[in-house]
């Protein structure tokens, strides 16, 4: 097992990675405040992974609610269920919600925690490789609404994130594929070795080497906590985190959510900014076919939804959280290993790039 701590002063917490830690009481009991404990999870992961983390839990007094899988139900009325069972079952302040499962399990159960009793502990165990290395990390959480994703949310830090890499054996490749787009994306924004480390690894990545794995969740996730160190609340560097994102969001929003999965729709979004940012001069044209090379070699899709219309992703770009004054802002690539957040290109090149 490898920690890291997301240096947060009194908020600090540990990410902990490693093999075999679902079942691990010791990892859970320094986070438990009180005696009672709700887990969070989705009809999926529920068979898999349920029993191990109650049976570490034993000695507390432990539900669970089990909520329907998908991105599709990232929504209000599925959220209030959560809320449902804690109420049903008296659950107090000092209670411990877990959210186990992907990163839509991770984000309805840190805001249910948010919220619920104005605020209460909770415990990330991310069960995908999206939610290990991203998701989990950084206290964003939140739901979608039919105009646009993560658009009702809170910020609140978990107690401490349990990332068992076994859980990435039962994980679809489809799913596996999406992961790999953050992945991808932290050597993309900030750290080019690691980038050229993803290259020359991907087929083991894909192919689940377990070491191969280990290495690339530890990088993005010490890479994702240094950012939420340096800006918790996403005012300055931690943005850096939504290349891709911008484009992505509009995708899934596009398309309706779930029918492309996350990282699917950030993929070809960071190759979306890499076109951009080309036509800013600021990348090479071998530079952007690297790029596609990277997205695809992950198996991920390199351009937008064909029956997704360039006027119709302007248009929900237009509703992303980083606008400001009615400025659309984008994380560019000033090259390969370093972003920056813009307002400042060209409308008419962005138009270009979606068609």
């Amino acid at each position: 097992m490898r920690t890291l701590t997301v240096e947060l002063g009194a908020r600090s917490y540990p990410i902990h990675i490693g093999s075999a830690l679902l079942g691990d009481v010791e990892l859970y009991r320094p986070h438990l405040r009180g005696p009672q404990v709700m887990i969070v999870t989705n009809e999926t992961v529920a068979p898999l992974y349920l029993g191990p983390v109650k049976q570490a839990l034993g000695s507390h007094q432990v539900r669970e609610v089990i909520l329907p899988d998908g991105e599709v139900y990232k929504t209000l009325e599925v959220w209030s269920r959560i809320f449902d069972a804690l109420l049903a079952e008296r659950f107090a302040r000092d209670c411990t919600l877990i959210a186990l499962g992907g990163g839509v399990i991770g984000d309805m159960t840190g805001f249910a925690a948010a919220c619920y009793q104005r605020g209460v502990d909770f415990i990330q165990v991310p069960t995908t490789l999206l939610a290990q290395v991203d998701s989990s990390v950084g206290g964003k959480t939140g739901l979608n609404h039919p105009a646009g994703k993560n658009m009702i949310g809170a910020f609140h830090q978990p107690r401490a994130v349990i990332a068992d890499t076994d859980t990435l054996n039962t994980l679809p490749e489809r799913e596996l594929s999406s992961g790999l787009a953050e992945v991808l994306k932290y050597g993309f924004i900030r750290d080019a070795a690691f980038l050229d480390w993803l290259e020359s690894h991907l087929s083991k990545l894909r192919s689940r080497d377990p070491e191969a794995l280990a290495y690339a969740i530890w990088r993005s996730c010490e890479i994702k906590s240094q950012l939420v160190a340096e800006d918790e609340r996403e005012s300055g560097s931690r943005a850096l985190l939504n290349l891709g994102h911008t484009f992505g969001h509009a995708i899934e929003t596009g398309v309706g959510y779930g029918e492309w999965l996350h990282g699917e729709a950030v993929g070809a979004g960071i190759c979306l900014a890499a076109a951009l940012s080309a036509r800013l001069g600021w990348l090479t044209e071998s530079e952007v076919e690297r790029t596609h090379r990277l997205i695809a070699g992950a198996g991920l899709p390199t351009r937008r939804p064909p029956q997704l219309a360039p006027e119709r992703m302007l248009e929900l770009m237009a509703v992303d959280k980083k606008v400001l004054a009615g400025h659309l802002r984008l994380v560019l690539l000033k090259r390969l290993g370093e972003a920056v957040v813009t307002s400042d290109f060209d409308h008419d090149a962005l138009a270009h790039v979606l068609a």
